[in-house]
């Protein structure tokens, strides 16, 4: 036998053989399959179903997450108060109760004042600056180091932009007016406003309307004209003042059990990361699309636009500013956080004020003057 038969036998042997074995051993199974495990989590939100662009948020993770799993992975949202009650959404993560929550880190203050970074201070950061911070700022790491002592991990999942300063029954034009005023006010906004002789109340959104039309409260914030319109604060409360100095661009957050998540597929964090990222961004459209025309139509049914003074807003400044040295002074976590962010937001504005803002104050004009 020459050497070319030979290896011409041995080749026709060794693919009989290769044959037999596909034959008779076990299929194995796909790759896939054992990548993309069956998973199914819950995830409560702290909004309601009727405030449609924070609660979309949430059912475009899920909607995200299963199509990119081939429905592998699910995730069930449930709105606030149908598993817990919306205040209550990171405390169910934590001790596991749910796998994750959409939520505002802001809620939970009561646990410690660092949670306030997650989401906004007063006076703090604008929407596109929280989002460049979180991203590549440092800011995701830091949060998530403090989470990490409350079992929780988080993702940006939401921004609402600079928010509107509220609805007010009265006019208020100086700081007595503030005076003896009862109004729902989350996060350190709250304190805030207390040195300003505010008693603040800390109201889940979907009772917020009830409690401002039986006068448990004289006055309300809560996001934005898309969103108060839809919950019929016009009718409680004419007068509508802005800015939230307290809420330049608050961030929304995906909360997860920081076990649940770390044991995860490395493709399924992947996922929920890619997720968050897509609504985050999807909601801050939202909200820049919508308001606008519901502005409109707030001021039609009745609404009377009102910027704070510039008294308020110097005193509110100046308060803001006693109660960070209160709370650096004896919180580490709390000042390590606050100190990156404020050194982001010099940089940020020193940024800002050369080509967004004269670009954006000219074509402002434009639109005043009607010639856009």
């Amino acid at each position: 036998m020459d050497r070319r038969q030979f290896f011409r036998q041995a080749a026709t042997a060794g693919v009989g053989a290769a044959a037999a074995t596909a034959l008779t051993a076990p299929l194995a199974a796909p790759a896939i399959a054992q990548e993309n495990p069956k998973i199914t989590w819950r995830m409560t939100s702290s909004f309601t179903k009727n405030t449609d662009i924070l609660f979309t948020a949430a059912t475009e993770i899920v909607e995200s997450v299963k199509e990119a799993s081939d429905g592998n992975f699910t995730i069930h949202p449930f709105a606030a108060g149908e598993v817990v009650p919306g205040l209550q959404a990171a405390d169910a993560v934590s001790a596991g109760t749910v796998e994750m929550a959409h939520t505002c880190a802001y809620y939970y203050i009561g646990k410690d004042p660092t949670f306030a970074l997650g989401t906004a201070v007063p006076f703090g950061l604008n929407a596109r600056q929280t989002n460049a911070w979180f991203s590549v700022g440092g800011g995701n790491e830091l949060i998530n180091e403090f989470l990490s002592g409350y079992n929780l991990y988080s993702l940006p999942a939401g921004n609402t932009g600079a928010q509107m300063g509220g609805w007010f029954r009265k006019e208020i034009n100086t700081v007595s007016d503030l005076n003896g005023l009862k109004m729902r006010i989350a996060g350190l906004a709250g304190q805030v406003m207390q040195k300003l002789g505010v008693t603040p109340q800390q109201i889940a959104g979907g009772d917020v309307y009830a409690a401002l039309e039986k006068g448990t409260i004289d006055a309300t914030e809560f996001v934005g004209p898309y969103d108060d319109q839809k919950l019929g604060f016009v009718k409680v409360a004419k007068y509508y003042y802005y800015p939230a100095w307290w809420e330049g661009g608050p961030a929304v957050h995906a909360f997860f059990n920081l076990e649940k998540f770390n044991a995860l597929p490395k493709s399924y964090q992947r996922m929920l990361k890619d997720a968050c990222a897509n609504a985050n961004q999807n909601m801050l459209a939202r909200y820049d699309a919508n308001n606008a025309k519901a502005l409109k139509q707030l001021v039609a049914e009745g609404a009377v636009l009102k910027p704070f003074s510039q008294e308020i807003l110097d005193a509110s400044y100046k308060a803001a500013q006693e109660v960070y040295a209160d709370i650096t002074a004896r919180n580490a976590a709390f000042k390590k956080i606050y100190d990156s962010q404020q050194a982001f937001k010099k940089d940020g504005y020193l940024w800002n004020q050369i080509a967004e803002y004269t670009y954006d104050t000219y074509m402002m004009v434009q639109q005043r003057k009607g010639t856009l």
